[in-house]
């Protein structure tokens, strides 16, 4: 993917192709996307908070994949994205079925410029039920 010069464009086509990604299960790419040493930090309705690393994260959309799940929803609204040299946060909401029921998320991710790419290093998802 050609990515445009300016930080923040190349950041939002980098979450855009996340969502892309993930919402088709796409684990392959997604193996790009994510940072080796991504942290996943899940807050549900209950405010029970959930953790997983690369590996579990994948897991999670191999395994929508392996039982033939249709493709989630690829609904985004961008709050905010802020870049600060090799580092950049995006601010979004999504709606979709992550956790098995469809569900509207915040999502804080923070992403790192490495091996010439924007990498996503940490996703904080906040869920709502869906309005």
């Amino acid at each position: 993917m050609a990515l445009d010069t300016n930080p923040e464009i190349e950041v939002r086509q980098a979450i855009d192709e996340l969502i892309q990604t993930a919402t088709s299960y796409d684990v392959a790419v997604l193996d790009r996307i994510y940072h080796d040493d991504l942290q996943v930090v899940m807050i549900d309705t209950a405010h029970n908070l959930n953790t997983a690393d690369k590996a579990t994260f994948k897991g999670l959309f191999a395994s929508k994949r392996d039982a033939g799940d249709p493709p989630m929803n690829t609904w985004a609204k961008y709050h905010s994205i802020d870049v600060a040299g090799d580092k950049a946060h995006v601010l979004l909401s999504r709606k979709n079925d992550l956790s098995g029921v469809n569900m509207d998320l915040t999502l804080s991710i923070d992403l790192i410029h490495h091996d010439g790419r924007w990498q996503v290093l940490r996703e904080v998802i906040f869920l709502r039920p869906e309005a």
